[in-house]
């Protein structure tokens, strides 16, 4: 019996019939944006670098470049990746940004790290324009980023998040609705704060594990089948610490700048958080030492120098 011809894999649009902005191809909108494009929605795209804009047209048929703001003026929706609240606050609120161009109906999804209240204050700009924004920060990193296995949590009106959530989907395997406009961002910043904690106590524990005589792979296993766990010991240590090869791909700078976002949130509250404070005293004194490109992971390194030990081949310390 001759084997009939595979069943085509049918590709479901996310939105049909709808043109999606994307603006931010770094690290993270990069991989972002390719998983827009490869669930077939109609995308346009721009970064402030245009080598870095015209190397993804490079590697993808179908979708169009942007010259700027004016560009995306027959995107339903528009998906900024951009490292600061300023860098947002320009594309979107300058006087030739997304505000002036964007109809009435479309909305903005800021997947970036940015500051909860001046989202709110974003939103409230925005909703004068008929225009409605939606915070959708994401969690993973990098290699998360291209499975398309983000986690993203999403602030917003009940009906701009649903209206969006099919998009969200095509990046991310979990998607939560936090509550409303810059509850995801909020979220975002306090699970940095948590992730920043987890790095440093983890690399303290090894580092006094290792002057005391225990290698860091048998601790860290130990730690893993253990309650002292965290995504830190079970996924960074092992892959980028003991590797030496420091390379998570998420900026130490970067997470400063979260942890910062976290401490502001909880000082607003009448909280004054104090471990929290006390990781964002470590992290700026690390990231203060540390060469401006830094990753994360670096931060144990300063941590090594401090404390005159080292994680990495016995001969190192």
């Amino acid at each position: 019996m001759t084997a009939g011809p595979e069943t085509a894999t049918i590709k479901i649009v996310p939105l049909p019939g709808k043109t999606v902005g994307h603006i931010g191809l770094g690290a993270m909108g990069r991989p972002i944006a390719q998983n827009f494009v490869a669930s077939g929605q109609s995308t346009v795209v721009f970064d402030a670098d245009p080598a870095s804009q015209e190397r993804f047209l490079d590697g993808h048929t179908g979708i169009r470049g942007a010259a700027g703001p004016a560009d995306f003026a027959d995107c339903d929706v528009v998906v900024l990746v951009l490292p600061t609240s300023d860098i947002v606050d320009s594309v979107v609120l300058s006087d030739d940004g997304l505000l002036k161009h964007l109809r009435p109906g479309s909305t903005i999804i800021d997947m970036g790290s940015s500051i909860p209240t001046r989202t709110q204050a974003l939103a409230a700009a925005a909703a004068e324009k008929g225009i409605a924004v939606v915070d959708a920060p994401v969690s993973g990193g990098v290699a998360r980023a291209r499975q398309a296995a983000l986690a993203v949590m999403v602030g917003g009106d009940a009906a701009a998040v649903d209206s969006v959530v099919p998009l969200l989907k095509a990046t991310g395997s979990e998607v939560i609705h936090v509550g409303p406009v810059g509850s995801g961002h909020a979220a975002k910043a306090l699970n940095n704060l948590m992730a920043a904690n987890n790095v440093l106590i983890a690399a303290e524990a090894l580092l006094v594990g290792r002057k005391f005589g225990i290698d860091p792979a048998t601790l860290l296993g130990v730690l893993n089948a253990s309650s002292g766990r965290n995504q830190a010991t079970e996924t960074k240590f092992e892959k980028f610490v003991l590797s030496r090869s420091f390379d998570s791909g998420f900026a130490a700078r970067l997470m400063r700048k979260d942890i910062g976002i976290a401490l502001d949130l909880a000082h607003d509250q009448e909280i004054s958080p104090l471990l929290g404070e006390a990781v964002g005293r470590l992290w700026n004194a690390a990231v203060d030492e540390l060469d401006p490109a830094a990753d994360q992971t670096d931060v144990v390194r300063y941590l090594e120098e401090l404390h005159h030990v080292s994680l990495g081949d016995p001969a190192d310390h």
